[in-house]
């Protein structure tokens, strides 16, 4: 039902209108009626000069130039002519309105599945990058033997990778702004958290390591204890990435798969560190209890650091979040 100020224009009125009168008045218009092929289009066009996502629902073949035209062209896969599904992005199988939400919805929550997949692995690259270089460039021993390395990437890296490419959508996932087609998926906020994360990654896990060799302790417990910071830390991080904008205490075991992941991920770390026959070929060493203590709390300092990147975010500080 239409409010009693809505605006309802005919196709003659539409003629009438310039491009510029149309563009400056397209946002008050509610309805039109009678319209051509040409006049769709106009409207389409106005809608896009106005800086909007323009969608565009049609069936016939008048309907094709402006859903060619328009950012996603819709067409109804039950009604519509071939000539409309050509010329359109999407067709709905059932001629149901509501599957375009659905669909959309859908979509939505896939590309942020990717983004957030990806801002995990380059994210915790860097961290791997920037320990191992930075050892080589202070004059350090290889703070991991090229087991460990190999572990972490397929490993650590992989199980908790895969399971948030299946994170449950975000509830304002639907609330958001249509997301502008030029941009990529890594924006600067994106970028800032994977940087970051990457950065304080490298500093708690050289800072560590250059402690437990300046402590006088084995290589082998130096290594073992850069080992498993470097992996919790990891798994924190897992958790922080559910979201590029919302705080990782808002429901932070939603995703099961992530949750088994890391338990998983965590049952194996135990078993390399305290199985005997397994320390020669990892090269680890059996940590004492204040090890571990020492070694969750520094990982765990990553969640602090990521969410006053967010809050920074949210205020804009690192440019529109997508």
């Amino acid at each position: 039902m239409l409010s009693p100020d809505a605006r309802v224009v005919t196709g003659a009125e539409l003629e009438e209108m310039t491009d510029e009168q149309l563009n400056r008045e397209v946002e008050a218009i509610s309805v039109y009626a009678r319209v051509s092929p040409a006049h769709k289009l106009r409207v389409v066009t106005a809608w896009q000069a106005r800086g909007h996502i323009a969608a565009m629902t049609g069936d016939g073949v008048n309907d094709a130039p402006a859903l060619k035209k328009a950012d996603i062209g819709i067409a109804m896969g039950v009604t519509g002519t071939d000539v409309t599904k050509e010329a359109a992005a999407m067709t709905l199988t059932d001629d149901n309105f509501a599957s375009i939400v659905a669909a959309v919805e859908e979509g939505r929550g896939v590309f942020g599945n990717i983004k957030k997949y990806l801002m995990y692995l380059l994210s915790s690259n860097i961290g791997e990058i920037g320990l191992m270089a930075g050892a080589a460039l202070l004059g350090l021993p290889v703070p991991l033997t090229a087991v460990q390395i190999l572990y972490v990437n397929l490993a650590t890296d992989g199980l908790p990778a895969l399971a948030l490419s299946v994170d449950p959508p975000e509830k304002d996932l639907m609330k958001r702004k249509p997301r502008d087609p030029r941009t990529g998926i890594f924006t600067r906020p994106v970028v800032t958290l994977m940087v970051l994360g990457g950065i304080w990654s490298t500093i708690v896990n050289l800072g560590l390591f250059t402690y437990m060799l300046n402590s006088g302790v084995s290589m082998e417990e130096a290594m073992t204890i850069t080992f498993v910071s470097l992996v919790l830390i990891q798994f924190f991080k897992a958790y922080n990435f559910r979201s590029d904008r919302h705080s990782v205490f808002n429901k932070p075991f939603a995703n099961r798969w992530l949750n088994l992941a890391v338990l998983w991920e965590m049952a194996l770390l135990i078993l390399i560190v305290y199985l005997p026959f397994l320390h020669e070929p990892f090269g680890t060493y059996a940590l004492p209890l204040t090890d571990w203590l020492l070694v969750l709390v520094l990982s765990a300092s990553i969640v602090p650091v990521l969410e006053l990147a967010k809050w920074a975010e949210r205020k804009g500080w690192f440019g529109v979040v997508d």
